[in-house]
């Protein structure tokens, strides 16, 4: 059984930082690609950032210049370090990742629970 297991959330005033990390666990084959969404209130969950195996990035427009993705392929882990942060990050963040559950099936995709981010003005 695949786990995503996320940690890190919490509250902080605004232009404070946090860091989300989540760990993948169970037995499965291989992990492709990771990211980190999030969902505020009444709004569709949204891309926030994500990261290939072989390290290639990609941001939201809303978040470039101040949040960072990275992984550790050793650990199956993937972070987000969050800075300059402001009110409207305000979310619930998820983590996502691309993975085969064995070499011949998959991928696909599976989700955290999800870690509350509260940023107060």
């Amino acid at each position: 059984q695949v786990q995503l297991v996320e940690s890190g959330g919490g509250l902080v005033q605004a232009g404070g930082s946090l860091r989300l990390s989540c760990v993948v666990s169970g037995r499965f084959f291989s992990i492709n690609t990771m990211g980190w969404y999030r969902q505020a209130p009444e709004k569709q969950r949204e891309m926030v950032a994500t990261i290939t195996t072989s390290g290639s990035t990609n941001y939201a427009d809303s978040v470039k210049g101040r949040f960072t993705i990275s992984r550790d392929n050793a650990k199956n882990t993937v972070y987000l370090q969050m800075n300059s942060l402001k009110p409207e990050d305000t979310a619930v963040y998820y983590c996502n990742a691309e993975l085969r559950p064995t070499l011949n099936r998959g991928p696909y995709f599976y989700w955290g629970q999800g870690t509350q981010v509260t940023v107060s003005s």
